[in-house]
């Protein structure tokens, strides 16, 4: 590799990780917590235990219980139901409209074998407070696509670190850390070794994250496109009032008809974002352990309760279907759990060496620094820090 090309690779090293560190430390901290939001969220005890019936207890329909959830909120509509993934619990939202703001909306668990409220999921505590700062700051779409911004430049600073570090390592061991040198040179030794060592899972995460900032983008293309192809037939009709929905239960049954081998995961009722104003879409899963990442959204007449369309995702939405619990490791259970938490941990470590470093050489030369990497990691000693 010649000096031109070492230099190139760390100019861009340089500037693309200082332009996002403070911002990639903060992603990092926030993420720590909720990694383990589902066990943290059990621990605070919003979910009250459900009662001890008999196996054979028959369940209440879908229709009785989203009739329980309107009857608590009045004045307010169906938005959304969702399933629990190990419980007899179904979770309904409700909202004064159709299209309103997280914070207007009411999300209540329900017994499914009672059709009584078993759990308040609101939000509005520390784990709420830290979700919106990871996910947009506070700003919304903006922030959102601010934060992607920055994961692409974290990207791009992880692979210029990676061929930045091959010159350098060319005298020294993998995985040497020289404690016996100044402190600059063993939190240099630190830094360039836990950032090889979760290369692979710094670019996952990051590359992830990218993707899950773009839902909102994502999901309005899939409108544009695969919605409005799959419901061409009911433009320009009025959109169906809400006393006027006819029965979930029903619906869903069509749905599970149209896709055996699937779950529901959620129900979007007509007029909400991830349907049409004419259709609850019943978003099926797959009922294995290797498909039940996939959706299959099926649209479902909101008024006679016959099947419209059933569609597998497109590759994007795929895409943003995975990297979501890919990001936080929430698809392996506890033992997953903690291995992202100590790679985040890790992560950290490795975003506040690279500011010590920084601030510890700001008077050090361009030249000086890549004589360094010429020598292998060797720095020049008249401008090393003394301890």
């Amino acid at each position: 590799m010649t000096n031109r090309t070492i230099k190139a690779w760390y100019l861009v090293h340089k500037w693309t990780s200082l332009a996002c560190t403070i911002f990639l430390l903060m992603l990092c901290v926030t993420g720590l917590p909720l990694i383990f939001h589902d066990e943290i969220d059990a621990a605070s005890g919003n979910n009250k235990a459900l009662k001890a019936l008999s196996a054979g207890t028959p369940l209440k329909t879908y229709d009785e219980i989203v009739a329980t959830a309107v009857a608590m909120f009045p004045g307010e509509r169906p938005l959304f139901m969702s399933w629990d993934d190990d419980r007899p619990v179904v979770n309904v939202t409700t909202g004064p409209e159709a299209r309103v703001g997280a914070d207007q909306m009411h999300i209540t668990a329900f017994d499914l074998r009672t059709a009584e409220a078993v759990g308040d999921l609101n939000g509005g505590g520390v784990m709420d407070f830290l979700l919106t700062l990871h996910v947009d700051m506070f700003l919304g779409l903006p922030g959102k696509l601010f934060l992607g911004f920055m994961g692409v430049l974290f990207f791009v600073s992880i692979v210029s670190g990676a061929v930045v570090y091959a010159p350098f390592m060319r005298r020294l061991k993998f995985g040497t850390v020289r404690v016996s040198r100044s402190k600059r040179v063993r939190w240099l030794d630190l830094h360039n070794l836990l950032g090889i060592v979760t290369l692979m899972w710094l670019s996952v995460v990051g590359l992830t994250g990218v993707i899950n900032t773009l839902s909102e983008p994502l999901v309005d293309v899939w409108r544009r496109d695969q919605l409005a192809e799959l419901t061409a037939a009911y433009q320009g009709l009025p959109p169906v009032p809400v006393e006027r929905f006819g029965s979930l239960q029903r619906a869903v049954a069509t749905a599970r008809a149209a896709a055996p081998g699937m779950e529901p995961q959620f129900v979007a009722f007509p007029g909400v974002r991830f349907t049409s104003e004419h259709h609850y879409a019943v978003w099926l899963r797959g009922g294995t352990p290797a498909t039940n990442r996939i959706f299959r959204p099926t649209l479902i007449d909101a008024q006679t309760g016959e099947l419209t369309a059933s569609r597998r995702m497109p590759w994007y939405m795929l895409a943003l279907r995975l990297s979501q619990p890919l990001h936080f490791g929430d698809y392996g259970g506890l033992p997953l759990k903690l291995l992202w938490g100590l790679l985040d941990i890790a992560a950290i470590v490795v975003l506040i060496s690279g500011l010590y470093l920084w601030l510890g050489k700001r008077r050090v030369s361009l030249e000086a620094r890549l004589r360094e990497l010429r020598r292998g990691g060797e720095p020049d000693g008249a401008w090393v820090p003394a301890e």
